[in-house]
This record gives C-alpha cells, structure tokens and sequence, in this order.
C-alpha cells in the first residue's frame, strides 16, 4: 500500500492514523505490518464503508478537514468500493530493512540468494532477468524506473513489479527516484564478481 507524501510526517507524529481507499477488492490485511515510506505502521481495522458512514472524526484522522475534502481527494475504479483503514505506526526495523542491511554474507549466504534468483528467473514468462536487473541498478543507482526498464528493453510495469521481487529479498533499496542496491544486495553482487 502506498502512503502519498503529503501524509507521512503525520504517521510519523502519530496524528495521522486513517486512509480511505477506493478498491475493488481489499489491498491490505488488518494485523500485518506494511511501509509508508520512512516509518511502518500496523493495520488495525480495514472495514468497507459507504461515503456516509465516514465522520468528521474519520476525515481528521486521514489528515484531511472534513469528509468532502476526503472524498473529493479519492482515486481509485469508479466502480470500486470504499474502505476506511486504522493504523498505528510501530517503533522498530521493518525486517525487510534489517536483512537489506545485512552485508555479512558467507558461501552458504550466496548460495541461498542464489536459489531464490533462479528460481524467480525460472518462473518468469520472459526468462532470466535477474542478473540484468540487478546489474543495471547497481550500475545506475537513483535513475528512474522508467529509464532502467528500457535498458533492458522491458516495460516498466513488469520491471516495477520484477524490482519489487529483489526488494523483498532484502537485495535492493527504493529511493524518492529509482533504486540502488543494498548493502546486502552490493555484498552479494561483490561476491558474485
């Protein structure tokens, strides 16, 4: 789930504890822990509403004046439904974040990266893509998606999606434009050189 900009420092300050989201279907669970840039947060509730059911208390909490303002702001399908979702922000290292710092690989270490890239590269309709991908983030850290996705002559949809993959490996870090490889993700690609 992604958290817009304008609405992390109140995360981070703990006034913000609520977002409205048009989906057709649920984004997000309640109890599982998802990023909003710099911090992370806990969802407690995810309940679908209609836009009467939200209140002035509903609209504040989402870091908006009032409920018209919320749902003049809304994006999303036409035909999607409304859920209102509560959250707290949490203290601590994401996990993710904690493996992504970890720069202390051994044989045993690349060996286990190793698999999980082959068999991402062995599910994708495409081929192998993750030794380019990684090469060419490492190669051209901060540079829009966009851009990286036509070095290797892919859509940026898919190569988006394909990053996202690497990520959670703990291999590569987003940044406000493009990616960079983590330190994990650098120790593993030294050691592979």
């Amino acid at each position: 789930m992604l958290f817009e900009r304008r609405l992390r420092e109140g995360i981070a300050d703990g006034s913000i504890t609520a977002a409205v989201r048009r989906w057709r279907r649920p984004q997000v669970v309640a109890g599982r822990h998802y990023r909003t840039g710099n911090d992370i947060v806990e969802m407690s509730t995810v309940e679908q509403v209609a836009p009467g059911d939200l209140t002035a208390d509903d609209a504040r909490s989402a870091g908006y004046p009032d409920v018209a303002t919320l749902l003049a702001d809304l994006s999303g399908p036409p035909d999607g439904q409304l859920y209102l979702l509560r959250f707290h922000r949490i203290d601590g290292t994401h996990p993710r974040d904690a493996l992504a710092a970890d720069d202390h690989l051994d044989a045993a270490g690349v060996a286990a990266i190793d698999q999980r890239l082959a068999r991402l590269d062995h599910a994708s309709p495409r081929g192998p893509w993750t030794a380019a991908a990684l090469g060419v983030i490492a190669d051209h850290p901060g540079v829009r998606a966009a851009d990286l996705a036509a070095m290797l002559s892919r859509d940026t949809a898919s190569f988006k999606i394909d990053v996202r993959k690497l990520k959670a490996l703990g291999l590569t870090e987003s940044l406000e434009i493009g990616y960079r490889l983590s330190p994990r993700g650098a120790a593993y690609m030294n050691y592979r050189r």
